[in-house]
């Protein structure tokens, strides 16, 4: 079983604790997927999130989507490794040596053979910014998030499509001129072409229960509250802009 925290899409968090409870009576392997969110582990304020994946079997995470770390650095934590490496351990002939029981071949762990040395940028990540300079720079985040989320809601002609439990808001465009979804999609979708045209921000699109929805994710160690703002009000000027 796969249990998500953090989905790319929406960000949304699976119950993990109710998850694990089912899979753990039923012997189920369960699965953690938090490559997003997984940073976010280190505030203590959003632990609540994470409750309940201490009793995963295997947890992935990727600094490289919110802690700063060149692509590409995934994270896989497994609490049986000797089931992990029976699972993919494949060992031919030639690369066989009289010392391959004296060390953890990392070759046995994934279904490709070589990989490259990524370990040394997460290294350089956290020995530059320390625990606490993580953890100032994602609360930034968030906190821009839940402001930017706030705009949303008291405008009149914007909603919020979900809930903002980390540092991506999901949202739309939606007029008192428009009723149909149809319309409601293609005036979203030219407010994102003409924000993206601009060449100061980039944002995306997903779609949360079959409706167009645009995406602001913030993650970047450059952003700062004025970028968020800027988006806030060029994201209005293109709406007008697009009428």
């Amino acid at each position: 079983v796969v249990a998500t925290l953090g989905t790319t899409s929406s960000t949304s968090v699976d119950p993990i604790a109710e998850i694990a409870g089912v899979c753990g009576g039923e012997g189920i392997w369960l699965h953690v997927d938090a490559a997003y969110a997984g940073a976010a582990a280190t505030l203590p304020e959003m632990r609540h999130h994470f409750d309940g994946w201490e009793r995963a079997d295997s947890i992935v995470f990727n600094p490289h989507k919110w802690m700063f770390t060149p692509f590409d650095a995934s994270l896989l934590l497994f609490r049986d490794s000797d089931a992990f490496r029976d699972a993919f351990s494949l060992v031919p002939e030639y690369i066989k040596t009289g010392v391959s029981d004296e060390a953890r071949n990392f070759n046995e762990y994934g279904i490709q053979l070589g990989r490259r040395f990524r370990a040394l940028k997460m290294w350089v990540q956290i020995r530059w910014f320390g625990v606490e300079g993580i953890r100032a720079r994602l609360r930034e985040h968030c906190a821009w998030a839940r402001e930017f989320a706030g705009w949303i809601d008291a405008a009149p002609d914007w909603e919020r499509m979900a809930p903002v439990p980390f540092s991506t808001v999901c949202y739309r465009y939606r007029g008192s001129e428009l009723e149909e979804e149809a319309a409601i999609e293609a005036r979203n979708a030219a407010i994102l072409n003409h924000v993206n045209a601009t060449g100061r921000f980039y944002l995306s699109h997903t779609k949360l229960g079959g409706r167009y929805t645009l995406r602001l994710a913030l993650g970047n160690l450059r952003q700062t509250r004025e970028h968020v703002r800027d988006v806030w009000e060029t994201l209005q000027s293109a709406a007008d802009e697009t009428a």
